[in-house]
């Protein structure tokens, strides 16, 4: 498919027609496809304004939408819907995956790489949004394709690793903790990231995933078990999303 015609499909699904429509082939472009181009060619640079972006939309909207709630509550619920699955999940429920521009090198990519791929390209989007059409235009998007899925029940879902460590650490050491990913190895279409997890510069846990993110959410699970704290799995929410859309279109 031709970039112009991603470019249109990915608009409909934004429902934003961009001014500046090399923001939206940035958005939909990973490092892989823009080998030899500035840094500005490949989502990554959106992805981190996206992610800041995202992360205050959802802070003001459930802090305005849920009064009762309390800061642990609401620390819950942002936690789940700004989680890498949940982005993931909404971008395939927005048919975001087809339009994404991958290198040779990330064609045959894997199953939990793809989702990576989706969760950083949903927040390229609202990163390109923001800067293209301000804030209310990326609010808008935001609110119609995460934010339905807002419900006092998030606030009560199972935190990831990661948000649970964090949770107890300041509870009971007040401090966080901090991550350091200490290794790769294997092929480069399938790496093994090794990550620590470090409190008050000591290790407590090691783990290891296919993702900088999974290798520290791994030594996260691992710090909670050396640690003593009981833990609950990681939310799948990609289901919850998956039955949710048959109420509504997305799209």
């Amino acid at each position: 498919m031709k970039l112009h015609a991603r470019i249109k499909q990915i608009e409909k699904i934004c429902d934003h027609s961009f001014s500046n429509k090399e923001l939206v082939a940035s958005a939909i472009t990973h490092a892989s496809a823009a080998e030899g181009k500035p840094v500005s060619a490949s989502y990554e640079r959106l992805e981190f304004l996206g992610d800041s972006v995202l992360g205050t939309i959802v802070a003001l909207y459930v802090y305005e939408r849920f009064p009762g709630m309390n800061e642990g509550e609401l620390s819950t619920m942002r936690t789940t819907l700004i989680a890498g699955e949940t982005l993931a999940a909404i971008s395939e429920s927005l048919g975001v995956g087809q339009y994404v521009l991958l290198g040779h090198s990330e064609l045959g990519t894997h199953a939990r790489g793809m989702r990576k791929v989706l969760e950083d390209v949903y927040e390229a989007l609202v990163g390109a949004l923001y800067l293209d059409g301000g804030l209310d235009v990326a609010q808008d998007f935001v609110y119609r394709t995460l934010l339905r899925f807002a419900t006092p029940d998030l606030a009560r879902r199972p935190m990831s690793p990661k948000s649970r460590l964090q949770e107890v650490t300041q509870r009971d050491f007040h401090c966080g903790p901090t991550y350091k990913v200490i290794g790769e190895a294997g092929p480069a279409h399938t790496p093994t990231f090794t990550a620590v997890a470090l409190l008050n510069g000591r290790r407590i846990g090691r783990g290891k995933g296919s993702t900088k993110k999974e290798s520290e959410s791994a030594a996260a699970l691992n710090a909670l078990r050396i640690l003593g704290y009981d833990h609950e799995a990681n939310v799948e929410f990609s289901q919850y999303v998956k039955d949710a859309s048959g109420d509504a279109d997305v799209s």
